[in-house]
């Protein structure tokens, strides 16, 4: 029986270029792989706007799809995914796993120190991504990870999910034990909604420092999905 395809979608101040050494992973075990880029990254739009995109990627390819995503993306798939049928599971990365009439605001009072807001801009940055994020990663990867970032809208943060996703359809967390940028009390209190936790000793980044440990997390989360005919 033929797997499902996989949308990976990515967290705040990033691209789909997060996903660059995982993809070859993921396409060498026979996924069928899929990114998007959130608008949010990069320029003044709302969750609305994020949550648009991963649903027209999933509306022009009606196959059998396993959403995965990271950190922020976490919130935008929960929202974008409730009610769509060709959806067979979720996976969230040390990601925000967040319940109908929740907002990333809630989890942020006060802002973590870490993060940097312009109110005037209307948009925030990161402050020493390289241990923040990247902590485990190989230094001329995050030199090049870092150049890419971009500043990310504030809008998303005060966004109120009205559907959770991840009720829905079966989920899996991978709670990443190094992470210093969502610390991993938040994310058992996350993963906790979701069907199945794993763990990995990695940083915030665990696409870019354990690619081989990440594609085997979500091997496993799409074998749990619901069943693919054909």
């Amino acid at each position: 029986m033929k797997g499902p395809d996989l949308l990976l979608v990515h967290g705040g101040w990033h691209g789909a270029w997060a996903f660059d050494a995982l993809i070859p992973v993921l396409t060498s075990q026979g996924f069928t792989v899929r990114t998007v880029d959130l608008p949010s990254s990069g320029s003044l739009v709302d969750l609305d706007a994020d949550v648009k995109v991963v649903r027209e990627s999933l509306a022009s390819h009606a196959t059998p799809t396993l959403v995965v995503a990271h950190s922020y993306g976490g919130v935008v798939i929960s929202e974008a995914c409730a009610g769509i049928s060709n959806v067979v599971g979720l996976a969230y990365l040390c990601a925000f796993v967040l319940d109908k009439g929740e907002s990333l605001a809630m989890f942020f009072q006060p802002f973590p120190p870490w993060i940097a807001i312009d109110e005037a801009a209307g948009n925030c940055h990161v402050r020493a991504p390289e241990q923040v994020f990247y902590a485990d990663v190989d230094p001329t990867i995050t030199a090049q990870a870092i150049a890419r970032l971009k500043a990310q809208s504030l809008a998303c943060v005060s966004a109120v999910l009205t559907a959770a996703a991840w009720r829905e359809l079966p989920s899996s967390y991978l709670l990443c034990e190094q992470d210093e940028a969502l610390p991993v009390p938040a994310q058992e209190v996350m993963g906790a909604r979701t069907n199945i936790v794993e763990r990995l000793a990695s940083s915030h980044s665990p696409f870019l420092s354990r690619p081989a440990d990440v594609a085997a997390f979500i091997a496993r989360a799409a074998e749990r999905g619901r069943p693919v005919q054909g």
